[in-house]
């Protein structure tokens, strides 16, 4: 069950921000945001924000459009697994290496 009580309001948060509600909905219709509707309002999660506001520079400050934010979105998950596998990989190796010393 989700604490509705840390949810952020969009209304409230695109206030905050000086953009439209829109825009919420568009990222969320490219699947890069989930919308929460409660009571005939809609929230996003607390943990979604810094997603969220990397977008907003994104498109109010550097001009990319909807398509172009999908495709950076999508390049930086595959760039975070790639970091993962990557860290992964070097523990195993230096547990390997560890292990040909002794």
């Amino acid at each position: 069950m989700m604490n509705s009580k840390n949810l952020i309001q969009i209304k409230q948060f695109c206030l905050y921000h000086e953009i439209e509600n829109t825009f919420i909905t568009e990222l969320h219709n490219y699947g890069l945001v989930e919308i929460i509707i409660l009571e005939e309002d809609e929230f996003l999660q607390p943990e979604q924000l810094p997603t969220v506001e990397k977008m907003i520079r994104l498109h109010y400050d550097l001009k990319i459009n909807m398509e172009g934010i999908d495709v950076i979105a999508n390049l930086l998950d595959k760039i975070e697994v790639l970091q993962q596998n990557l860290t992964t990989t070097q523990n195993k190796l230096r547990l390997y290496e560890h292990h040909q010393i002794e």
